[in-house]
């Protein structure tokens, strides 16, 4: 099963990301996130982070955890790759997210993005579709 797809839209860029359950699909999304921003083959999985987030529904949950990874990249420019999630729920999400700090000399940037959006957000049982602004 593919992770993920990238979506064509106007000045944005979106995905869809597929998973055996919806944790999964958050999980993949979040990939699909980061390989949207940065080439991810010489990202190593070195360094874990916990990352939880809440919301009053699923549908803000994928909007506060996607934005939360960005922070994470804007504020400490660690690239991550590997998405554990510990515990989900329709309004809770935690999870171990590997990665390393950005560096310059190894990592190809490929595009900002400024954060996830609610224009098309949609979710299934087992997949995921978000618009993020570039």
């Amino acid at each position: 099963m593919k992770r993920f797809e990238l979506l064509e839209h106007t000045a944005d860029t979106g995905l869809i990301a597929y998973g055996h359950n919806l944790a999964e699909a958050f999980a993949n999304a979040a990939y699909g996130l980061f390989s949207i921003m940065a080439e991810l083959d010489g990202v190593r999985e070195v360094e874990s982070q916990m990352v939880a987030v809440s919301a009053e529904d699923t549908e803000s949950l994928l909007f506060n955890w996607l934005n939360e990874l960005i922070y994470v990249f804007e504020l400490e420019r660690r690239l991550l790759k590997r998405f554990d999630i510990i515990e989900f729920d329709e309004r809770w999400l935690k999870a171990e997210c590997w990665g390393e700090k950005y560096n310059s000399s190894r990592h190809q940037l490929k595009s900002g993005v400024k954060s996830a959006t609610y224009h098309m957000l949609k979710i299934d049982k087992d997949q995921v579709r978000v618009i993020f602004d570039v």
